[in-house]
């Protein structure tokens, strides 16, 4: 069984119009609300691939509900804690430019944090976690580390998506996959980077710091991807980037999804990369069929 993990849920709400403009009344063209969060992310590609999944976190209040129910509509099995809060709402803005404002999110009581570890009860050798997002500040990043520490005493697989040092931190315990993008591998390692070849050693260097594999997307120049035999190349797919908040979750889902079923880590790579770029060149998060157009498009090299 794959879980997946998402401390901060929200309603991504939407919002269409030509130009934004401050200070000034502004009227959308359209507008969609979605279940947010980069586990439910996860999940929701998961499901495309006709992967099973269970989506874990904290969910409270009418907002909370709408998630729940938009999953269950989706095939998305749930097993949040409950929470008196509610979830928050963040605002996507898409018009000339993209802005997004994002709400803090619920406080988590140490009652609701103690009950969604005993949920992690219930994992086994054959499971995988996917840790994904930012946790609320009642919570704190470090949380992951608790996490980690049950998933793995529960001999368990897990997979990290987040930022700054519990990243860092997490390599030690051998993750099955880590996915920064080369900003954030910059910052990891404190360089910078003018070519992909000067970016091939910090790659190889997150797996001697422990990940059993690690993707690393540049965007419109491609993919990499570092397991202990050897790296790989997948080439950008030429598409209309209409959705870049989505793009990392879903290269996850498809590393994840095919990794599970496979345990082979470069036809999950290709995955990763057909979903991941499907859901760039979509509204909303890739469906399966533009999965399915776009993976016969995916050019992978080794180096």
């Amino acid at each position: 069984m794959i879980y997946t993990v998402t401390l901060n849920p929200s309603i991504d709400f939407l919002v269409r119009l030509p130009e934004f403009k401050v200070g000034q009344v502004n009227r959308m063209t359209s507008d969609d609300k979605f279940p947010g969060g980069k586990g439910i992310n996860v999940s929701r590609v998961l499901s495309q691939l006709n992967t099973t999944s269970t989506a874990l976190g904290f969910l409270g209040g009418f907002t909370g509900k709408f998630i729940e129910e938009k999953l269950r509509t989706e095939a998305i099995t749930t097993d949040f804690v409950a929470i008196d809060a509610d979830t928050r709402i963040n605002v996507k803005i898409k018009s000339d430019e993209e802005s997004e404002i994002n709400g803090a999110g619920p406080d988590i009581s140490s009652e609701a944090r103690a009950h969604f570890l005993e949920k992690l009860d219930v994992l086994t050798s054959d499971d995988i976690v996917v840790l994904a997002g930012s946790a609320p500040a009642s919570l704190g990043q470090a949380f992951y580390l608790e996490i980690i520490k049950k998933v793995v005493a529960k001999q368990a697989e897990f997979v990290i998506d987040i930022e700054g040092d519990v990243l860092v931190t997490s390599l030690a315990q051998k993750p099955l996959v880590v996915k920064p993008n080369n900003h954030e591998l910059e910052a990891i390692y404190g360089v910078s980077f003018s070519s992909v070849d000067e970016l091939l050693p910090y790659g190889r260097q997150l797996l001697e710091d422990g990940a059993q594999n690690a993707m690393i997307s540049m965007a419109g120049d491609g993919a990499l991807l570092f397991t202990t035999d050897a790296t790989y190349f997948a080439k950008a797919i030429k598409g209309t980037v209409k959705n870049s908040v989505g793009a990392g979750d879903s290269m996850i889902a498809g590393f994840v999804g095919q990794f599970a079923e496979t345990g082979d880590a470069l036809s999950a790579f290709k995955m990763g990369v057909a979903c991941g770029s499907a859901t760039a060149f979509s509204d909303d998060l890739a469906t399966a069929d533009f999965i399915k157009e776009t993976y016969q498009k995916v050019e992978v090299e080794k180096l």
